[in-house]
Formats: C-alpha cells, sequence, structure tokens
C-alpha cells in the first residue's frame, strides 16, 4: 500500500506541476524517481516534523498541492498544532500522508503506535480521512487528492497487505460489521463464519463518514459491530455510533479495536491485534454474545 501511494505521488506529480513531496526522515532511496527527476519539487527535512507542516502550509498557499510522508505518530501527535492551525485553519491542500496507521511498528513499542491518530484528525474541522484497505483502493483513490479541496489524512498500511476483494453480501442483513483499513480483512473473514444474514461493510473514508450507508444498513440490522485499528475512542466506532444515536436507532452496538489503555508488549501488528481482541475470534463471539446465543 505505502509503494503504491507513493508511486502514485510520482504519477500524478509528471502531471501536475502543482505538485510538491515533503518527507521526514524517510529510509534511503524512498521516492528516488521523484528526487531524480523532479528535484525542484522534492524535499527531505529531517526529523522536524513540526517544521514540516509550517513549509507545507506555507507551499499550499502559495498555490502547491502537497503530499507530507513520515509515520503516523509523527504527523498527527507531535505536529498536531501545526496541523491544526497551519494547514486545518486555512483550509490548505496538503495531503498527510501516515505510515504505520495502527499497530503496523508494533515491534518498536508505544511511542510507535498510531492508535490514536483518526481520533486526533477528526477534531479538525473540514480534515478529510482515508483509510484504505489495500494497494488496489489506494490507487483508485488517488487521483482525487489532486482535485479534493482542503487537507486530508491518508493513513497507510504496513505494505503487501492481502487484496480486500467483495463479500457479495445483502445490504438488508440483521448483522452488520463495519470497518475501514486493513482491519476490513479482518471482518471479512469474520462473516465467512456465519451462514448468512451477515453484511462486512468497508468504508475507507472516516471523514466525512458515509452517513448515508451506515443509516441505509442499520434499517434491518438488531447488531452492529465497529472493527478498527485503532482505540475504541474517537475513531471508526465513535462516528458511527455518533449517526446512529442521532438516527434514533435502537439495536445491540459494540466497537472492537483498542481500550483506553497504552498497549502494552511487543511483537507483530497482528499479534497486538490478537492480544486486543481485534480478532476473527473474538469479533465472531461478540456478534453471538450480542444477539443473544453461543451457537
Amino acid at each position: 500500500m505505502r509503494k503504491t501511494c507513493l508511486r502514485m505521488v510520482y504519477e500524478l506529480a509528471q502531471k501536475d506541476e502543482r505538485i510538491v513531496f515533503i518527507g521526514s526522515d524517510l529510509g534511503a532511496g524512498v521516492m528516488a524517481d521523484f528526487k531524480q527527476n523532479l528535484p525542484d519539487r522534492f524535499y527531505m527535512e529531517g526529523i522536524g516534523e513540526a517544521n514540516m507542516i509550517g513549509m507545507a502550509a506555507g507551499l499550499a498557499l502559495s498555490g502547491k498541492i502537497v503530499y507530507c510522508h513520515t509515520i503516523a505518530t509523527f504527523l498527527t501527535r507531535r505536529a498536531f498544532e501545526q496541523v491544526a492551525i497551519d494547514v486545518g485553519l486555512h483550509h490548505a491542500n496538503v495531503r498527510l500522508i501516515g505510515a504505520g496507521g495502527g499497530a503496523v511498528y508494533a515491534p518498536l513499542g508505544p511511542t510507535h503506535l498510531a492508535i490514536d491518530d483518526m481520533a486526533l484528525m477528526r477534531t479538525i474541522p473540514e480534515m478529510t480521512i482515508w483509510a484504505p484497505a489495500d494497494a488496489d483502493e489506494m490507487e483508485t483513490m488517488m487521483p482525487f487528492s489532486v482535485t479534493h479541496q482542503g487537507p486530508i489524512y491518508i493513513r497507510l498500511g504496513r505494505g503487501g497487505d492481502p487484496q480486500l476483494g467483495t463479500d457479495g453480501a445483502r445490504w438488508n442483513a440483521r448483522i452488520v460489521l463495519i470497518s475501514t483499513g486493513t482491519a476490513s480483512q479482518v471482518c471479512q473473514e469474520a462473516a465467512k463464519a456465519f451462514d448468512g444474514d451477515v453484511v462486512a461493510c468497508h468504508l475507507p473514508i472516516v471523514k466525512p463518514l458515509n452517513a448515508a450507508t451506515v443509516l441505509s444498513l442499520s434499517r434491518s440490522a438488531d447488531v452492529i459491530v465497529t472493527v478498527e485499528d485503532h482505540s475504541i475512542i474517537g475513531g471508526l466506532g465513535s462516528a458511527v455510533a455518533e449517526v446512529l444515536m442521532e438516527s434514533g436507532w435502537r439495536g445491540s452496538f459494540k466497537r472492537i479495536g483498542y481500550p483506553d489503555i497504552w498497549p502494552s508488549g511487543y511483537g507483530t501488528q497482528d499479534e497486538m491485534r490478537a492480544r486486543y481482541g481485534i480478532s476473527v475470534d473474538n469479533i465472531v463471539q461478540t456478534v453471538k454474545e450480542l444477539r443473544g446465543t453461543t451457537r
């Protein structure tokens, strides 16, 4: 997914002279083609994310479309004030590409776990949030980042993420699983555990949330479960809950994600997810409990 996103930035830049790329402490060779062929629009800022966002905002307010890329926690936590004031307040055309959304960097510990990035970005007025499920979806979405007006936060998976595909589910199911990003693969697998009457819905745009889709699904649903590689506070689950509660929907609802703690331990992304219930087994068990059966 990351390679596809950055490749698309370069391809789009070849067609549009307004596009500028700013990286922060990226590995050697990342965006080498961009640097070599479009050197006047390529910047490697270094380890100073607040300064990177200030640069991006200034360029955007001068008519550029700026793509900034670094680790998600550094974009959203460390540079939050600059993102909010320099970019958000001025509705600047800056695209924030956050590497390692969720527990991708679980081997590096809690400082690198981007489990609050979507929550932070949701608080910034008019900030758009994308969380594609796979490389194909990323490739489809990226051209829209050129014409979009205002800032976008683009949440990347770990790379090499499985293709989501389609589950062919009906839109009038009694059980609805709603997910975003790479957690949608987990939801699709969980849906297979039920013989029918279940839909696994992937929402690649967390903000603005597609409320019409959520409400359409809720009309026939008795049980709705949201699943995300993110804290249960402030992310997709919170956004879906807001829509459902304001609509007057009455059913059984549960958010699956990281609880209100600092995740502990080290390991792989899959191990971290499993430790906190972002897993097929826990989704299935949760649905069974909510619908009042343990079959």
